[in-house]
């Protein structure tokens, strides 16, 4: 197969994360949204060298023959390519943030030059150097008989060459962790938003500081480690795995540096000194205009909410059209399957089914895949309740969730307190399916309710991330789930299932399956068709089926946000393929496959990008959508992505992308999500007022609701406790 159907997956990735800095360029977008933009891209850059560089460098040095199975590049070839095309983009990024300072500075808002500031401006700030930062700063000396200090990954540090009667040496200061990033200066006629960066004002007085040297060069730097670390590698057999996960985060801040950050051009010798010292090669270091860290951009989102015209305009998720407000959930789940579509619509429907589960006394059981919650979880809380009510509580806690490990850790020990059953899952594999099974005993007979998603069973992303929530009473898809379940608790995988689809064993196969019979359509003469929607493409197994789905004429449509290391359009390989990325407001986190035309389309949303690690590597769970209007809004939400000329780009036989433009009229899929949901949303319907009653002994259901506010309260304090203690 030639190369040139093929893109390397970190190239692709980068094109990705420029596609986002095109959102910080894009004069559309409101100012303050395209500096969080920015933002995002440079903390998904850090996150990139972190997990990603960081794994092609420890592959270079392990085995630097072993090549990419579809571009075929040593780990050390994709590593110069990823180092010469984020040179490339820093420059981008660059003019993007001066471009974007000089707009905020017209509505008001300045990052001043501390050079600029005004006498009574500047007496401020030593005020505010000498009694806020000053005692509490950490500087050194590094020279022969000073050794060099560990740099934490991703702080910033002033960097300085000092001489001092003859010799030379450096200094170096700690500019983040102790103090806040961003300093307001109070303005003094015009009502403006003026600030200063904690790191500049150290670097100002960086001279006095080392006041026995004379300061010959001074920069800002930060350094990125590897955070790459195999956790099964890592284990350590005399720990549960609990404590080694513990360890391995605690390994991970001490991993090699992979990149080096400065805030200017420094001579030779400072910088041979600091590669030297981190091993690093001067491929690595990067000369950046912009601010090193860009995490400061939230602070001063709150700071400037009362600036008008700034921001995307306010939008809260809607209560869903097909949820009776009134009813209990597992009812009306018993009735008919229901979908929500996060962010348009509100995540309270589900809270409210775990929420009644926990009180319900037919309920007997919860079961549970938890991979990320929110910091102030209710799906926690229910959890939490439903083991104090007695019920068992099985939960799937996956520790080895990337970033969130510590956070993982502390609500198992939460959850364990309350008398929940944690589990971990099979050695080796990440739990990444969301699921969730609720068993009630009805007359006798065990009753389920299933929920299956695309995403975290998270408030705070739920409200920031396009995903879907299905919730069933489906008999076949909750034996599925039951048999996941079991498998889980065992330490074991699903070899079969009937329904749903499930990895490792039973999604790519199942896939590969389908595509196969619209390969056999198209070519006895019928319409094929493919589709799916998906964060990434790099499972090359599904890759080389879709290229034989092309030449086998099914026509092939995938909307891909991130990743594709298949490159469409391809004469004569993929020239029936088309691809399209969505960079929006919200991170487009949902998943559907789509296989069939007209009347034999199915359609499954699913947990599971077309990513190896996905389909081979983790317990993912794709279900099959099998009510026919429910059918209808998920490939509705498909076509309308695949009509927007806004925000989508389209890719190129060259593997680039272009932004969609047709002459039809304007479409934003997110804009007409966001309209869809406010013209569909009831009008919200409270329950009648409780007659006031005299229990001498009130049970919790009889509780009023200010009542049980309180109870609820205390619960929950009760676990923050428990989770502030043991973390």
């Amino acid at each position: 197969m030639s190369k040139k159907v093929f893109d390397n997956r970190e190239l692709s990735w980068l094109k990705f994360n420029q596609r986002v800095l095109e959102e910080a360029q894009d004069e559309s977008v409101p100012l303050m949204e395209r500096l969080l933009f920015e933002s995002i891209y440079s903390s998904n850059l850090d996150e990139f060298f972190m997990v990603r560089v960081g794994s092609l460098y420890d592959s270079s040095l392990v085995d630097d023959d072993e090549k990419d199975n579809k571009t075929k590049m040593r780990p050390s070839e994709q590593l110069s390519a990823i180092f010469a095309r984020v040179r490339e983009l820093v420059a981008v990024r660059d003019r993007s943030f001066e471009a974007l300072m000089k707009e905020l500075k017209a509505k008001g808002i300045h990052h001043r030059s501390i050079k600029n500031l005004s006498r009574l401006e500047m007496e401020f700030i030593e005020g505010y150097y000498a009694y806020e930062i000053k005692p509490f700063l950490n500087a050194n000396i590094i020279d022969k008989r000073h050794p060099f200090p560990f740099l934490a990954n991703k702080s910033i540090y002033v960097i300085t060459r000092l001489s001092a009667k003859g010799t030379k040496s450096l200094g170096m200061i700690s500019c983040t962790d102790k103090f806040d990033r961003v300093v307001f200066v109070p303005d003094e006629n015009s009502g403006d938003i003026n600030y200063v960066l904690v790191e500049e004002i150290i670097s100002h007085y960086a001279d006095s500081i080392f006041e026995n040297y004379k300061v010959e060069e001074k920069a800002l730097m930060r350094v990125t480690r590897n955070a790459d670390i195999d956790v099964d590698e890592s284990y350590d057999s005399e720990l549960d795995f609990r404590q080694n996960m513990s360890v391995v985060i605690s390994k991970r801040k001490r991993l090699c540096p992979v990149r080096l950050q400065i805030s200017k051009n420094l001579s030779d010798n400072v910088i041979d000194t600091l590669c030297e010292r981190l091993e690093l090669s001067k491929k690595q270091v990067f000369v950046e205009k912009a601010p090193l860290d860009m995490s400061y951009v939230g602070d001063l989102f709150g700071k400037a909410q009362s600036k008008k015209g700034l921001f995307f305009d306010e939008f809260e998720p809607q209560r869903s059209p097909v949820v009776d407000q009134l009813e209990p959930m597992i009812s009306q789940i018993d009735k008919h399957d229901l979908l929500l579509s996060y962010p348009y619509e509100s995540i309270d429907p589900f809270i409210r089914l775990l929420s009644e589960a926990a009180e319900d006394p037919q309920v007997v059981s919860i079961k549970m895949t938890l991979y990320r919650v929110a910091k102030n979880s209710k799906v926690v809380r229910a959890l939490c309740k439903a083991s104090e009510n007695g019920k068992e509580v099985v939960v799937l806690v996956e520790l080895r969730a990337r970033f969130d490990e510590e956070n993982n850790i502390g609500w198992s020990k939460a959850l364990e307190e309350f008398g929940c059953h944690v589990i971990y899952g099979p050695p080796r594999m990440k739990v990444h399916s969301k699921l969730c099974l609720i068993t009630r005993s009805v007359d006798g007979q065990a009753k389920y309710t299933v929920q299956v998603g695309t995403g975290n069973y998270n408030e705070k992303t739920a409200k920031l991330y396009t995903d879907f929530c299905l919730m069933t009473s489906n008999s076949d898809i909750a034996a599925d789930a039951a048999q996941v379940f079991r498998a889980l608790s065992m330490g074991e995988l699903v070899e079969n299932a009937k329904t749903l689809l499930v990895a490792p064993k039973c999604l790519q196969n199942k896939v590969i399956e389908f595509m196969d019979n619209e390969i056999a359509i198209a070519k006895a003469g019928g319409e094929g068709y493919v589709a799916a929607k998906l964060n990434s493409l790099t499972d090359k197994v599904i890759i080389d089926k879709l290229i034989e789905c092309s030449q086998a004429g099914v026509r092939v449509e995938l909307v891909i946000r991130g990743i594709s290391c298949l490159v469409a359009g391809v004469k004569d390989v993929s020239d029936n393929i088309t691809i399209r990325s969505i960079v929006g407001r919200f991170l487009e986190h949902s998943r559907i496959y789509i296989f069939g035309a007209g009347v034999r389309k199915q359609v499954y949303i699913s947990s599971a990008d077309y990513m190896t690690r996905n389909t081979t590597r983790r317990v993912e769970v794709a279900a099959p959508i099998l009510d026919e209007d429910i059918k209808k809004r998920v490939l509705d939400y498909f076509d309308i992505q695949m009509h927007d000329n806004v925000k989508a780009r389209i890719m190129q036989p060259d593997g680039t992308y272009v932004r969609a433009f047709d002459s039809s009229a304007h479409c934003c899929a997110q804009e007409k999500f966001i309209a869809m949901a406010y013209e569909s949303a009831p009008e919200l319907v409270t329950a009648p007022a409780p007659q006031p009653v005299q229990p001498t002994q009130p049970a919790a259901a009889d509780l009023s609701q200010q009542q049980q506010a309180v109870q609820k309260k205390g619960l929950w304090a009760k676990i923050k406790s428990l989770f502030s203690r043991k973390k």
